[in-house]
């Protein structure tokens, strides 16, 4: 038996997935990577030596867990978090952390790209506007900031390139993970030279960028044995986690879209030809499926508003599900059951790390709106998992704007493991929620991916129909449906009454 290996380096751990030659999954393994570091507010950094460290830890211990030999694998794909920027020096070395995707730092240096290469032709080639979160600002920033260290840059990779960089010895880039990097032509499937060279930028540090089902490399006999690998196995070019989430869910053809709650959120559906928001609220990219692209808009903080509670007002939950063996968010969402739906005019604005679709605001913050004494921590809980859940429904209604279409939503992340918040969702959406049965997303589409790209399958499509089932049916209730959508009017007003606070409070902040 063939078997296929996805790795996804994520934001708080790295993933490790083995399928056999069928498209099942044989088993998984993750390991945590330690926490981002916010040096200073809107920061975000990670090391990358972290990211190969849990990616050892996380391939090894599939094999132990598994049992699989790892001479039967006959291909390993990659995918991970987006937009980071990692830096080496000449002699390959790690120059700096990696500035990670919900870092907020670079307002300056996303206006001055845009300023340099004018907003038209950004939208033009990138499909998308500069933002904060993309690689190139973050690059800018590094050249008006850190000069020393911009001026030994000899490669500029992303996450999971790095780790393919470590795994191969050879450096590759493939079209989805590129595409959001702001230096991407992204109709045209290729870096584009002409927003390199505007920005001052050296071509030479972006390395040869393939299709993601495309061998990009093969294992090192160094890195093969400690892993308990064969030497020589192709390591395909992958995806940036959320094209590969997009295969691990079945987002392969028109119609069906991903709702998926991680650290962020995602709302992501396939597109046949490049189709753009000229207000760039949702974000255009190559998917991994070969010459097809998809759309998606982003929540900066969904997942991570809820993570937020728990780790700070939390800790009964935590220390209970130790003690019980259970899921920490699991008891907090049953708490959060308790509370009706609408929280009594209970509003979450899940802004902790700014916002993307639609605001663009890298100054936005979260916000608890209509506290009253008869509020209770149920109330809050639930008021966060709606406001996550409302962010989303803001990439729907962009989507109608640009004719792309709903059939079906699948629910991944923790959006997809929670029946309540599947069920809010449904609610908030006024659609109808199903889930794929096995939720390992992002790892499961670098698997298929890879065994596509080694001849495992004919095509990416054909790896999805064999490999991936539907379950837990979540149909919408029509009494919250219509609740809900008044609620959401309220939501939506809230950000443009509180944008000048927004600003005024992140001066003062950054001048305190």
């Amino acid at each position: 038996m063939s078997y296929y290996l996805g790795i996804d380096i994520g934001t708080t751990g790295t993933r490790a997935v083995l399928v056999d030659g069928l498209g099942k999954i044989i088993g998984g393994q993750s390991a945590d990577h330690e926490p981002i570091s916010t040096p200073l507010p809107q920061w975000a950094e990670q090391s990358p030596e972290n990211w190969w460290a849990a990616a050892r830890l996380a391939v090894t211990g599939v094999l132990r867990r598994t049992g699989v030999n790892g001479d039967a694998i006959e291909g390993i794909g990659l995918s991970g978090q987006m937009h980071g920027l990692v830096l080496l020096d000449k002699q390959h070395q790690v120059l700096r952390p990696s500035i990670i995707w919900c870092d907020q730092r670079c307002q300056a240096e996303a206006d001055r790209i845009t300023r340099t290469v004018g907003y038209d032709k950004l939208i033009e080639i990138t499909c998308n506007p500069a933002l904060t979160g993309f690689t190139a600002p973050k690059l800018a920033w590094v050249q008006g900031h850190e000069p020393v260290v911009f001026g030994q840059i000899q490669k500029v990779l992303l996450p999971k390139d790095y780790i393919r960089f470590r795994l191969t010895g050879q450096f590759a880039a493939e079209v989805s993970d590129a595409s959001g990097t702001t230096l991407f032509d992204v109709v045209r499937r290729r870096w584009s030279d002409e927003i390199i060279a505007a920005l001052k930028f050296n071509r030479d540090w972006f390395p040869e960028v393939h299709e993601s089902v495309a061998v990009s490399g093969h294992l090192s006999a160094s890195v093969a044995q400690e892993l308990g690998l064969k030497a020589g196995t192709p390591v395909v070019g992958g995806g940036g986690d959320q094209a590969s989430g997009g295969v691990g869910n079945g987002i392969v053809s028109p119609g069906i879209v991903s709702s998926t709650i991680g650290t962020s959120g995602v709302v992501f559906a396939f597109m046949e030809n490049p189709a753009r928001d000229q207000k760039g609220r949702v974000h255009t990219f190559c998917h991994a499926v070969p010459q097809k692209w998809h759309v998606m808009g982003v929540t900066q903080g969904a997942g991570l508003s809820l993570r937020w509670v728990r780790d700070h007002f939390g800790g009964q939950e935590v220390s209970l599900g130790r003690l019980l063996k259970q899921d920490s968010y699991e008891l907090l969402t049953q708490q959060a059951a308790q509370a009706k739906p609408g929280c009594e005019g209970l509003i979450f604005l899940p802004y902790l790390m700014g916002e993307r679709t639609p605001h663009l605001d890298a100054n936005a913050r979260g916000v608890l709106f209509g506290l009253t004494g008869r509020h209770t921590r149920a109330d809050v809980l639930r008021a966060v998992l709606e406001g996550v859940a409302y962010s989303l429904k803001d990439s729907f209604l962009i989507f109608e704007e640009m004719k792309v279409p709903v059939t079906q939503v699948r629910a991944s992340g923790g959006g997809g493991r929670s029946a309540l918040w599947r069920q809010i969702q449904a609610d908030i959406f006024g659609k109808e929620i199903c889930t794929v049965a096995a939720d390992e997303g992002a790892a499961l589409g670098a698997a298929l991916v890879a065994a596509v790209g080694v001849g495992g399958f004919g095509s990416v499509e054909q790896a999805c129909t064999q490999s991936i089932q539907l379950t837990n049916h979540t149909r919408p209730i029509a009494e919250n449906v219509k609740l809900y959508a008044e609620y959401y009017e309220v939501y939506r007003s809230l950000y443009g009454a509180l944008k000048p606070s927004f600003d005024t409070v992140t001066r003062l902040a950054a001048s305190g």
